[in-house]
């Protein structure tokens, strides 16, 4: 591999880790700009602005590649995917953003690698090496830490939204799991922009029957900060780390992406005014110690 091809990698994977970091301190932002706007609106506010791109792209690597079609049981494999890992997930995680700190969420969320390796060892017994459990250990303990220290503050509604939150990432443990056969078999392009599109479909259907109304009348902030989540925490990241993966390759990509959690740490400190205490930091670095052996470990 050429320095200037994996600069190139590691600068595309760094940038979508930076970009899914700072979507919770966006989807933040959004909330403070409207206190009446609730997850499913922004979420429908965000896919509303992130089906044109994928789409798009979907349209244009079809004319230039001429993949051949998906059968009937790939669509709706890819379309249960979507609806699993963009849809039931993010909704989840929105959720959860408003009721607790955004340090908090992103710890929480990147715990999936390790729902990965549990539900692995469940369902395929796969054994759990010396080294595994370590890095569970490693992952539970720092999380344990940051939750402890959250709860110290008294948050009001912590159990609800960590809850809601730790369903969201067991959920796209899931995703994970199943994206992989689908991706190697139609290209990261096409799955990633068919899963996008179905989860946005079910999106924009589940605020019409909630909500049944048009997504108008909201502070222009709100339009703005869900343009930015779509653009910089939506499309480019997903393009972003499927090019850099393809260039550095996922074991090191994985690697780079645990600077998320410590970014959205950073992000909250200067942008959301979220106290970041030392407890946090231990916390969060035994978080990604662990997910880093995983990564080492190829599980």
């Amino acid at each position: 591999m050429d320095r200037r091809n994996y600069a190139i990698g590691l600068a595309l994977v760094l940038l979508g880790a930076l970009g899914f970091s700072i979507k919770s301190i966006l989807i933040k932002m959004a909330y403070a700009a409207s206190p009446g706007i609730d997850a499913i609106t922004l979420l429908a506010l965000r896919m509303l602005f992130a089906l044109p791109f994928f789409i798009a792209a979907a349209l244009l690597h079809n004319l230039k590649a001429h993949p051949p079609a998906l059968s009937k049981q790939e669509w709706l494999f890819v379309t249960l995917l979507g609806l699993d890992g963009y849809y039931f997930a993010s909704y989840l995680d929105f959720a959860s953003l408003q009721y607790i700190a955004a340090g908090l969420e992103r710890v929480i969320l990147f715990l999936y690698p390790t729902f990965v390796v549990l539900f692995s060892a469940l369902l395929f017994r796969r054994p759990i090496t010396a080294a595994v459990l370590i890095a569970l250990l490693l992952s539970y303990g720092g999380l344990i830490l940051v939750f402890l220290d959250h709860l110290s503050a008294a948050s009001p509604n912590l159990w609800l939204g960590s809850a809601l939150v730790l369903g969201s990432a067991l959920v796209f443990a899931g995703f994970t799991m199943g994206s992989g056969v689908m991706v190697h078999k139609i290209g990261s392009i096409r799955f990633t922009a068919y899963t996008m599109t179905a989860a946005g479909i079910a999106t924009l259907i589940h605020f019409a029957v909630q909500r049944g109304s048009a997504l108008i009348g909201f502070a222009a902030d709100v339009y703005g900060l869900a343009l930015l989540i779509t653009v910089f925490s939506t499309v480019l990241p997903a393009f972003s780390m499927n090019a850099g993966i393809r260039r550095i390759g996922a074991d090191f990509a994985s690697i780079i992406s645990t600077t998320g959690p410590i970014a959205t740490l950073i992000f909250a400190y200067f942008l959301l005014d979220e106290p970041v205490s030392a407890i946090q930091l231990g916390g969060t670095a035994l978080v990604l110690s662990g997910v880093y052996v995983l990564g080492k470990n190829k599980v």
